[in-house]
């Protein structure tokens, strides 16, 4: 279990939300940077 806030926390709710790449540049979400997870997890929510 990954910390809350964390880049794995925000990696694993955006994975049981069924989002896997990044929706523009199509790669893992592991290869980018915290703040870059962060806003597509605020997106999402945003979206909900």
């Amino acid at each position: 279990m990954a910390y809350k806030g964390s880049k794995g926390w925000y990696i694993q709710k955006l994975k049981e939300a069924g989002i896997r790449k990044h929706p523009v540049d199509l790669r893992k979400l592991e290869l980018y940077k915290t703040y870059i997870v962060r806003n597509l997890y605020l997106e999402m929510e945003k979206k909900q």
